[in-house]
């Protein structure tokens, strides 16, 4: 008040008290709220940039309930997995049961050949339906006219054929041509022999050793064979290399031989095998005894047998029991014309009871299938279901630059490749049922590497989130740091200032006595 008048020291007193109150004051706002800096007056930098800690802080806390449902829908997502893999192991089980029942078919299918004459198991060709014939090389000077001197023959010359020796002497003019020893068989011809000395006259004696017909082509090239009607013997030639090669032959031994050598087998895809030619005979790649065939066939899960009668019968292993063989065994050595003529197949005939047992696994099988259909649709969380083809999205920080897109998949049994079986049609034998295990074999694999990505991804959220939480605390904690009060110290303050305040009340009183004393002279 303008009226009052106080003396100095009274004044200087009283200012000191009132700073006293006025930093008491400041240090109880500190005590109660436990800050320092409770607005941008006490500390601008601090102030603002404790705000700035705080909001992203919040910010990130905020995303936090987004990144922990992304964990919820990524652990819905391996859990459904996990069942979907037990559910496919059920299912293989069912399988694996149809492979160990009882065949579905009484009876397979059959593919007999007619009888092929001479046919063994060590000779699927049978007897040969040609004499042996030997044709040699073209030689000058070997026309059937020309002289043996021209042809290059000469004194003790010889070679032998089926055994028997055809010898060379110079001889004299009234000679035979040739003559034959009774007893041996062996030819000697006269290379003298006016009535002879030909070479002619070496076809007429081959000619009597094999009893068939000898010739030379145009080209000179000499052509020798057995009887027609000799299917049996060989045609076999020796001696003096050279000597043969007088007349474009060499040594060796030459069987008869068969029409239908080579023949082709050609066998249509059976079950899961693929299609296969096989060719009878004894060319090179060819088989000729039953044991080279099954090792063939088999690759078309196919065996066969011969008769004693030589008939050649094909039929299907129980890996295909269901598959007809009716036009699937076709080829140059079928039909009238053929090794094996025309073939006569029977078809295969089902066993009703095990039939009916294979139906009720089909029936088990689809109801599993049911379920995985079902557990995928149901693995969901908060709407989304990464096992439904869904995806999910998820923010790690307050820019929105951070952050990770995790494609769904779709686990149904389309989607793993699986599909509903159909009686009748599937299980019915075991080439159809591994294919079934396939299927799920093939499941079981993409199930895995699902999981395996889902894991890892579930692993880099969960790293991502455990780093939002410690981040939020260094930010808080950086926050606290420059507005948080320290109430030790500020408890030690508001101490020294009561004191303070105790002492400035008294020297206000003591500056008022000067004043009081004068009050008493004046009554």
């Amino acid at each position: 008040m303008s009226g009052i008048i106080l003396s100095s020291s009274v004044r200087q007193n009283l200012l000191s008290l009132q700073s006293t109150a006025d930093l008491l004051a400041t240090t109880q706002s500190h005590l109660s709220t436990g800050k320092k800096v409770n607005s941008a007056l006490d500390n601008p930098t601090n102030y603002f940039t404790a705000a700035s800690l705080d909001n992203r802080a919040s910010d990130i806390n905020n995303l936090l309930d987004g990144i922990g449902n992304g964990v919820q829908v990524l652990q819905a997502a391996n859990t459904g997995i996990t069942s979907l893999q037990k559910l496919v192991d059920s299912a293989k089980s069912i399988a694996n049961q149809a492979l160990q029942a009882t065949s579905g078919y009484s009876s397979k299918s059959t593919a007999t050949s007619a009888a092929v004459t001479g046919a063994t198991a060590t000779n699927l060709l049978g007897d040969a339906d040609t004499a042996a014939t030997v044709s040699g090389t073209a030689v000058a000077n070997l026309a059937g006219t020309e002289t043996l001197a021209a042809a290059g023959f000469a004194n003790n010359d010889s070679f032998t054929v089926n055994g028997k020796t055809i010898s060379f002497v110079t001889g004299a003019a009234a000679d035979a041509a040739s003559t034959t020893d009774a007893t041996t068989g062996n030819v000697t011809i006269s290379l003298s022999s006016t009535t002879g000395g030909k070479v002619s006259d070496v076809l007429a004696a081959i000619d009597g050793i094999t009893g068939g017909t000898s010739s030379i082509s145009a080209g000179n090239v000499l052509t020798i064979s057995n009887a027609a009607t000799d299917k049996t013997n060989s045609i076999t030639l020796g001696g003096t290399g050279t000597v043969l090669a007088k007349l474009g032959l060499t040594t060796g031994e030459t069987k008869p031989t068969n029409t239908k050598n080579n023949q082709v087998l050609s066998i249509d895809a059976i079950g899961s095998k693929a299609a296969q030619t096989i060719t009878i005979g004894t060319g090179a790649g060819a088989v000729n005894t039953l044991d080279d065939l099954n090792k063939k066939l088999a690759d078309s899960n196919l065996t066969a047998s011969i008769s004693s009668d030589g008939k050649l019968s094909i039929t299907t292993a129980n890996d295909d029991a269901s598959v007809d063989l009716t036009g699937k065994i076709t080829g140059s050595a079928t039909g009238a014309s053929g090794l094996l003529g025309t073939l006569t197949t029977t078809a295969p005939v089902k066993d009703i009871n095990a039939q009916n047992t294979r139906a009720d696994l089909v029936r088990q099988y689809n109801i599993v299938i049911d379920q995985i259909k079902t557990t995928a649709q149901d693995a969901s969380f908060n709407g989304i279901n990464l096992l439904n083809g869904d995806q999910l999205k998820l923010v790690f920080n307050e820019t929105g630059k951070s952050s990770l897109t995790i494609n769904g998949v779709t686990d149904d049994p389309g989607g793993l490749g699986l599909a509903a079986l159909t009686s009748g049609t599937d299980f019915i034998d075991n080439d159809s049922t591994q294919k079934v295990l396939t299927s799920l074999n093939n499941a079981s694999s993409t199930l895995r590497s699902q999981a395996s990505a889902f894991g890892s991804n579930l692993s880099v959220v969960q790293i991502r989130q455990d780093f939002s939480k410690n981040l939020i605390n260094v930010l808080q904690t950086g926050s606290s740091n420059l507005t948080l009060a320290d109430t030790n110290e500020e408890a030690a303050n508001s101490q020294a200032l009561s004191t303070r305040q105790s002492i400035a009340v008294s020297a206000l009183a003591l500056a008022n006595q000067s004043q009081q004393s004068v009050l008493q002279l004046l009554r």
